[in-house]
């Protein structure tokens, strides 16, 4: 069978938060008490008025095949969403519509990516940029970032890992997995070192630009540096916002001739998106969004109550992100302590397995997302169920003893 495989398919591994999720799924089926922070989805069910344009498309017929980039009206929507909010203008041809935001990553790269092209991706990541530059032949080079800079990107990183074969920078803000935004002096001063290298194109991961606390004014890089419109891809979503996550409707937003090129690999992997989830995304973004703001302060009030609480466990340390919904502890202070089953914890991976076996708490350990001693929790979850899963942490990490 090895030889049978794609080449490719080495080069990849699964997504290590799907397999937390699904292992969690897995042990509360054979009736283990599981509660699981491993998946970021959020607990709120879509808007009832997107519902109801979802049931009025099924009725009204709209379910047949539509244009692989999308229906007019949704592409128009999402024009009008990045003027309205974002201060961006696009036309419809600048505008591609896929089965999540995800799609609109992979389109990217399979479009754009050639052997030997880099793609720069600061560390910590979303688990899927690094692979889907594997799957295309190409090389990630990772740049780490620190707890001091806020495990962000600064100016002087950027320089420092471009090279002539850069192909692409990533930005993720707010970032998977460990919440942190770039405000826009930020995003300017990284712009300034992108503008003196016009080869390398910016892919702006803006999927949680809804999701921001305290104040914090989400921007987006193309708006902060216009000149940089013309080599940036903006790709964003109504899955996490607007709760639509199963619906599977992201969007991408760049030059019409990386669009089409996107259009082509699109129309050859899947065709277009659900015709019915796309009404209801229009629904979305033309809809009313007061609902955004309640959502929000429930979110805040999550994460200051998970901060609070895992700061507090002996052997975490846990910063308060900008954004998102998930926080991104260090458990190095638990290292070399003896967990209850007797295993020694070696690395963040076994703190999760641990964690899990002993408390029944899901999380994601920090290396799959290229930063080892740190695990990550999604507070996308009832405050009933954060409430109860602290309190399993905390009694996790108080009964580590030495080895």
């Amino acid at each position: 069978m090895s030889n049978f495989l794609s080449k490719s398919l080495a080069r990849i591994k699964p997504s290590s938060t799907i397999a937390a999720t699904q292992r969690a799924r897995e042990l509360a089926a054979q009736g283990r008490d599981v509660i699981a922070l491993s998946t970021g989805e959020p607990d709120f069910e879509t808007p009832e008025h997107v519902q109801v344009a979802a049931i009025r498309a099924l009725t009204g017929g709209k379910t047949r095949y539509t244009p692989t980039h999308g229906i007019p009206e949704l592409r128009d929507a999402v024009v009008e969403k990045f003027r309205r909010e974002n201060g961006v203008v696009y036309t419809r041809e600048e505008i591609i519509i896929s089965n999540g935001g995800k799609q609109v990553i992979a389109n990217a790269f399979m479009a754009t990516l050639n052997e030997h092209d880099e793609v720069l991706i600061p560390a910590p990541y979303w688990v899927s940029y690094p692979e889907l530059v594997a799957l295309c032949g190409a090389t990630s080079v990772i740049a780490e970032t620190t707890a001091a800079n806020g495990l962000k990107l600064t100016p002087e990183a950027l320089e420092r890992h471009i090279t002539p074969q850069t192909k692409w920078v990533v930005l993720n803000s707010p970032g998977n997995p460990s919440g942190a935004a770039y405000t826009r002096d930020e995003l300017r001063a990284l712009a300034e070192v992108l503008l003196r290298h016009e080869h390398v194109w910016v892919m702006s991961d803006d999927i949680y630009e809804h999701l921001v606390y305290d104040a914090f004014e989400f921007a987006t890089i193309a708006a902060v540096e216009p000149r940089l419109r013309e080599r940036t891809l903006i790709v964003n979503g109504v899955s996490k916002a607007y709760a639509m996550t199963g619906w599977r409707i992201g969007y991408g937003a760049g030059p019409a001739s990386l669009i089409k090129a996107m259009d082509v690999v699109q129309g050859q992997v899947t065709s277009a998106a659900s015709s019915v989830a796309q009404w209801a995304a229009v629904a979305a973004l033309q809809g009313p969004q007061d609902f955004l703001a309640a959502r929000r302060e429930v979110f805040k009030q999550r994460r200051d109550l998970v901060v609070d609480q895992l700061d507090a466990c002996v052997g975490l340390a846990c910063a308060r992100p900008e954004g998102a919904f998930y926080v991104f502890p260090s458990c190095a202070g638990t290292f070399g302590k003896r967990a209850p089953s007797g295993k020694p914890i070696q690395d963040d991976a076994t703190f999760a397995l641990e964690l899990l076996a002993a408390e029944g708490v899901s999380v994601v350990h920090g290396s799959a997302f290229g930063m080892p001693g740190h695990f990550r929790v999604s507070y996308a979850a009832s405050t009933q169920s954060l409430v109860e899963a602290c309190k399993r942490i905390q009694r996790f990490c108080a009964e580590l003893s030495p080895c």
